[in-house]
């Protein structure tokens, strides 16, 4: 009898001692890995949130514009130590216009079926991309296969008297064939008097290749002026700017620079960039469209208001 209590009391005492050491085994193992499991829950609610988040409709906009359309890229870095976010190039429309964004390889559209032309096209241009030259000029204008509803055609533009303007110009997408491609999309494309378009207007785009190559990275948005009244042409009503802008940024001396041009759609002869060149800010007014609004807004207040004529050499 003596002997089977003793042979209980002495189970018990191992079974004991067992559970007492899965426990402990159990609250180490917790320890060690609850940091892991506490990242772990983390970054599982992060991308809830984010995949659960609404899209924005851009404001003064008909259509909307999608919530993950442009490819991440990592931040840019122009010469000297100021960083720029990634696509610091792309403007924003304030004043209420209809907008569908459109992402080719070379260059962003913001393209208007109102008017069957954008209202900016905006892209980075490198020295490196100036200086390839992989792909030849492609004369070939087509329409957008991205662009949703109305939209010009080649036949709009035969007997008018206007050229086919290109806003990102072909000369600066000689780094890919796609990108001369679809430089030839006529959603980058506006009616441009041909002493305009083959004139200053040229003359500026050379110019923004030469200040890449000199500073390291340009960054450029153009487009017409659209103003309710225009001019139409051809069977699809294209609007017929009466102006263009231009505006340019650039990191010089490590520090944030901005210009802008407007230009009728004339004939300018023999006048001359450098007598030309505005504020951004003026650009702005004329346009209703917000330029670089991914710059810092100290940065981006003190570049827009005022030319550094010191830091756009001719």
């Amino acid at each position: 009898m003596k002997n089977g209590i003793a042979v209980r009391l002495k189970s018990l005492f191992y079974g004991a001692c067992f559970a007492v050491m899965v426990v402990a085994g159990v609250l180490f193992v917790y320890e060690k890995l609850s940091p892991f499991w506490a990242d772990f829950a983390a970054a599982v609610d992060k991308g809830k949130a984010r995949t659960e988040a609404p899209g924005k409709e851009e404001a003064g906009t008909k259509e909307r514009r999608p919530s993950v359309s442009l490819e991440t890229r990592p931040e840019k870095k122009a010469k000297g130590e100021i960083r720029l976010p990634a696509h610091a190039e792309l403007p924003v429309c304030v004043s209420k216009k209809t907008e569908q964004i459109i992402q080719h390889k070379g260059y962003t559209v913001s393209y208007n079926s109102d008017y069957r032309v954008a209202n900016w096209v905006a892209y980075e241009l490198t020295r490196e991309e100036v200086q390839c030259a992989k792909a030849e000029r492609k004369n070939k204008f087509v329409i957008d296969p991205k662009v949703k509803g109305a939209s010009a055609m080649n036949e709009d533009y035969t007997g008018t008297g206007y050229d086919r303007g290109h806003l990102a110009p072909a000369g600066d997408m000689k780094w890919s064939a796609q990108a001369m491609h679809e430089s030839f999309y006529l959603s980058n494309i506006t009616p441009q008097k041909p002493k305009l378009n083959r004139g200053i207007w040229k003359d500026l785009e050379e110019q923004c290749r030469m200040w890449a190559v000199d500073n390291g990275m340009l960054l450029i948005a153009a487009g017409p002026v659209l103003q309710p009244d225009l001019k139409r042409m051809g069977k699809n009503r294209v609007a017929i700017p009466a102006r263009f802008y231009k505006v340019i940024c650039t990191v010089k001396d490590n520090q944030c620079e901005a210009v802008g041009f407007l230009f009728d759609n004339r004939d300018y002869g023999s006048r001359q960039l450098r007598d030309l060149m505005i504020p951004v800010d003026s650009v702005e007014a004329v346009t209703g469209i917000d330029f670089f609004p991914a710059l810092p807004d100290v940065m981006e207040r003190k570049m827009e208001a005022k030319v550094n004529r010191k830091a756009w050499s001719f």
